[in-house]
């Protein structure tokens, strides 16, 4: 994570850096003239940017609208000793807030914060996943996967033609693909709900799913059986 820090006090920037780097972020970068740092930023992007508001010449205020406008993207912290400007940094893009003087808790909790936004991002904007077959790498359409299925340390992906290999830990996937109309019927299965063609219950209550257009056939767990009926169930209300 690429952090940039901008303010206009000497010892809160070195408080500042010492309690990321307790944190183990250690890709840091600071200045103390906003002027400054708004010609570095318009070369170099970052992942978020801690911002005093209070600063002669561009505030902190000014400084993230205009950061925002060059990199939508960039997530702000705004930090302060004055409270009332809470609401005012919210408004101007600020997704936390930190009173000074700066701790690691409220660093960490910020941190928190901004890497939760950046899930949802990824998550909202994930289209493709890149897949190894033998030795060619390359995209999967999201749309033109069946199913998902863990391998050791890997996961099988299946689409229409072959299938292929990521090397990512299933739990990583279903995460980055619950709001894809993707459902995790098994530990070990995730399936595309928009490729499933018939489903047949089976003894102990578990679901065997076919797909459209494929012969696969796929078996849920009984409790994966239970919490797909009732996620369809939640989609026809």
């Amino acid at each position: 994570m690429k952090i940039l820090i901008v303010d206009d006090e000497s010892l809160a920037i070195s408080r500042l850096e010492r309690l990321l780097k307790d944190l183990h972020f250690e890709d840091l970068t600071s200045f103390q003239e906003s002027h400054l740092a708004l010609q570095h930023i318009l070369k170099n992007k970052y992942d978020v940017v801690f911002l005093d508001i209070q600063m002669p010449g561009i505030s902190g205020l000014e400084l993230a609208n205009k950061i925002l406008e060059i990199e939508p993207n960039t997530f702000i912290v705004f930090q302060t000793a004055y409270e009332q400007f809470a609401l005012e940094a919210f408004k101007n893009g600020g997704v936390d807030y930190i009173l000074k003087p700066t701790t690691k808790e409220n660093v960490s909790k910020a941190l928190r914060t901004v890497s939760r936004y950046m899930q949802t991002k990824e998550e909202t904007s994930l289209k493709k996943i890149m897949g190894k077959s033998g030795d060619d790498i390359y995209p999967i359409a999201l749309d033109d996967i069946y199913y998902i299925k863990a391998d050791l340390d890997e996961v099988i992906i299946k689409i229409k033609e072959t299938q292929c290999y990521v090397r990512k830990k299933i739990g990583d996937l279903e995460l980055l693909l619950k709001q894809k109309n993707f459902f995790r019927i098994h530990r070990s299965i995730i399936v595309n709900v928009d490729k499933i063609k018939s489903m047949n219950t089976i003894e102990q209550s578990k679901l065997e799913i076919s797909f459209k257009n494929i012969d696969d056939i796929v078996t849920s767990s009984k409790d994966g059986a239970k919490d797909f009926r009732e996620y369809l169930e939640r989609r026809s209300l």
